[in-house]
């Protein structure tokens, strides 16, 4: 779990970038060399700890793995009341 507000903003800033990404057509491969690139930039950078950025990288193949971020949920349509 990451407790760092840096890490934290990093990891929601990946997490809205994949999901983003994967409604625009790209699929998991696309998704790891994003990440490893992203990463290459903190690491490059020095912005957090390397500690933090292992810690970021585990959660972020966490949520790239949980197939259940990535699935479209399509808006149910509302039923009319008091029609017949």
């Amino acid at each position: 779990m990451l407790q760092d507000t840096n890490t934290i903003r990093y990891y929601q800033k990946l997490s809205d970038a994949f999901v983003e990404l994967w409604n625009r057509g790209y699929r998991f491969d696309d998704l790891r060399m994003y990440l490893d690139g992203y990463l290459a930039a903190l690491r490059h950078s020095k912005a957090i700890e390397p500690y933090h950025i292992n810690r970021l990288e585990e959660e972020a193949f966490r949520f790239i793995y949980d197939r259940s971020n990535f699935e479209m949920t399509l808006p149910q349509p509302e039923r009319e009341v008091g029609y017949y």
